[in-house]
């Protein structure tokens, strides 16, 4: 268990939709940590990054998703096959949990499709 005044740096997730992987395991379960100065200057310094911008936050969020499902380690091109939706989600969870400390998300229930607004637990605790 976590103590009071012990800062959090790993958060756990849950994807809308999902990434299917080449034996159509589908991974929704995740973990995220909080990027660090480092994680920005590697960003910048990717070629494939400074070809196209818009591949920076792929390339940060295959640095900062510690584990998605079974697998252990998450690349770019392996996030490229996400639908937009799971992109929008990490994306909204990824500034709540480095930027905001508050952590709110709007989402659809599976069940019986009507919209939510979840509250992240940003103890660090899963």
């Amino acid at each position: 268990m976590q103590r009071k005044n012990e800062l959090s740096t790993e958060f756990a997730f849950l994807l809308p939709r999902g990434l299917v992987d080449e034996h159509d395991r589908i991974h929704r379960k995740g973990v995220m940590r909080l990027a660090t100065a480092k994680d920005e200057i590697v960003v910048q310094k990717e070629l494939s990054v400074r070809e196209s911008p818009a591949y920076g936050f792929l390339v940060m969020l295959s640095r900062v998703i510690s584990r998605l499902g079974s697998l252990n380690t998450v690349n770019p091109s392996l996030l490229e096959t996400l639908a937009i939706r799971d992109i929008a989600y990490l994306r909204e969870f990824y500034n709540r949990i480095n930027q905001q400390g508050e952590a709110h998300i709007s989402t659809e229930c599976p069940h019986c499709r009507s919209q939510l607004s979840i509250a992240f637990e940003l103890s660090g605790e899963s």
